[in-house]
């Protein structure tokens, strides 16, 4: 196809592609889809080879949040039976990072839910990251507390916060029917001072959440903009008791074009395949290590991932490796030192380039959702283990 061969060049010299040519991606048919894999796999390989990033959720809070994100189990409102508990203490957090490092994760990442952290939980979580540095000095942490206040940030990376994650999830048109208790200014707000604090930011999507074509190539389009070191692809994992628990729009399929897409349009990026991915892409989930760099090993934040050990068999049996603590995840032209791409200090050719305005609506862009798939509820299943619990964690 002209159009992969086009968009392997473009990876390969990190130039943005059209927005056509990334709705074009998405409306590949399925005869199509191993082709459009191998074409991403071509530019996943020239970044990253075969190297698999491993990450681990810590969830320091659960549940008990003042927002309203349609999507989470841990939203105000939320009727989905997740664990709710208050702060971990500092020797708790790292006790579950340990069994994360332990099975592999050269990344642990502390979550909080709410709408944003006090000065007070910021000394609380920069405890926390003193305790796990302390543990296992080479370990990255990056925090995910919210929305920051002036400040915070630098408090962080202080701290020894290595990241920030804070995702868009969403295009800007539709943020309002997903999220009405903050905006999606907030959030680009909160990753820009991330960024200007020096943490590396982490910002990404949640796909699934009825968004049409047109919606997802312009939340990755914002997000190539903004130029995160790492892109989370979520895929909406429908939680009994939220507002979003009958939206089973997705198929294996469908998940592997749309981080293709990320792909093309993010080709230096550390690319995340994170919640969902059972749930969605199931027994396609190697073919996704062609696309993605990076996966959470083991449980996510309320609900339960495949195991630890399957995760590890799963890289190994497709013929990737695990990336280990002596390696550097991005390309060097996006380390921070000496400024340039990574620097988050202007604009510096393809990597901080703004979008393209979009053009006239399309019928691929305009394409309504797919229609509503068999519900796979037996792939759901809230966490019971492993942080706030007694009982060991999934790693």
């Amino acid at each position: 196809m002209d159009l992969l061969n086009t968009l392997v060049d473009k990876g390969l010299r990190r130039e943005l592609p059209t927005r056509d040519e990334a709705l074009a991606v998405l409306a590949t048919s399925d005869d199509e889809l191993l082709d459009v894999v191998a074409a991403a796999g071509k530019v996943r390989r020239q970044w990253f080879g075969r190297r698999v990033k491993l990450n681990y959720l810590v969830n320091l809070k659960s549940g008990l949040c003042p927002e309203d994100c349609s999507y989470c189990s841990q939203r105000l409102g939320s009727e989905a039976g997740i664990l709710k508990y208050t702060w971990l203490k500092p020797d708790e957090a790292t006790k579950a990072a340990a069994a994360g490092v332990a099975g592999g994760a050269k990344r642990v990442c502390l979550v909080a839910s709410g709408r944003g952290p006090t000065d007070r939980d910021v000394d609380r979580v920069s405890r926390t990251i003193e305790a796990i540095k302390g543990e296992h000095e080479d370990v990255e942490v990056c925090a995910c507390l919210g929305l920051l206040s002036q400040g915070q940030a630098d408090r962080l990376r202080s701290a020894g916060a290595d990241a920030y994650n804070h995702n868009l999830n969403t295009s800007e048109g539709t943020y309002g029917e997903i999220t009405t208790t903050h905006t999606y200014a907030d959030r680009v707000d909160t990753v820009q001072q991330a960024q200007a604090a020096g943490l590396s930011a982490c910002s990404g999507l949640i796909a699934g959440m009825g968004e049409t074509d047109a919606d997802l190539v312009d939340v990755v389009f914002s997000l190539r903009a903004l130029d995160p070191d790492s892109v989370p692809v979520n895929f909406l994992i429908p939680i009994e008791g939220t507002p979003l628990a009958k939206e089973w729009h997705l198929t294996p399929q469908r998940c592997l074009r749309i981080l293709a897409m990320v792909r093309f349009v993010c080709p230096d990026v550390e690319v995340r395949l994170a919640g969902g991915r059972e749930v969605h892409l199931r027994s396609m989930q190697p073919l996704a290590l062609n696309l993605a760099n990076s996966i959470f090993l083991g449980d996510y934040l309320t609900t339960e991932g495949q195991s630890g050990q399957s995760d590890l068999d799963m890289i190994k049996d497709a013929g990737f490796e695990v990336e280990g603590a002596d390696t550097t995840t991005l390309p060097e032209h996006r380390a921070p030192a000496g400024g340039g791409c990574g620097s988050h200090e202007g604009s510096c050719g393809p990597c901080g380039e703004a979008p393209e305005a979009a053009p006239e609506a399309t019928a691929v862009a305009a394409a309504e959702p797919s229609e509503v798939l068999t519900a796979r509820t037996d792939l759901v299943a809230v966490r019971r283990r492993g942080a706030g619990t007694d009982l060991a964690p999934n790693a």
